[in-house]
């Protein structure tokens, strides 16, 4: 099992990237995915999720109506917008398949002026 994330950049507040993972080595539409975050000194979180079949998504509260999380299963790849960006969205960003507890090496995203 593999997960390569990709995507994170510098950013200004209000600023909007797409990080993507790419997976492989397992059957991709069967599993759920999750994107984390760690920010410096903070504890990994879960960003949000989405299922195996019917790619149904959640969220963690303080990204609701600003992340989607969506799945691409002909690609291997589940993608997280993210729209108006604040500074404490700042974090290094980590795909996750939690059955089996895989996770890529992450993606950086910075959000300042």
């Amino acid at each position: 099992v593999q997960l390569v994330e990709s995507g994170g950049a510098l950013v200004q507040p209000g600023g909007s990237l797409r990080l993507s993972c790419v997976a492989s080595g397992f059957t991709f539409g069967s599993y759920e995915l999750t994107w984390y975050r760690q920010a410096p000194g903070k504890e990994r979180e879960l960003v949000a999720a989405i299922t195996s079949g019917d790619g149904n998504p959640t969220y963690r509260y303080s990204v609701r109506g600003r992340f989607t999380i969506s799945r691409d299963n002909a690609k291997n790849t589940v993608y997280l917008q993210m729209n108006n960006l604040k500074p404490e969205d700042s974090a290094v960003y980590y795909c996750r398949r939690r059955v089996g507890n895989y996770w890529g090496q992450g993606t950086e995203v910075t959000v300042s002026s």
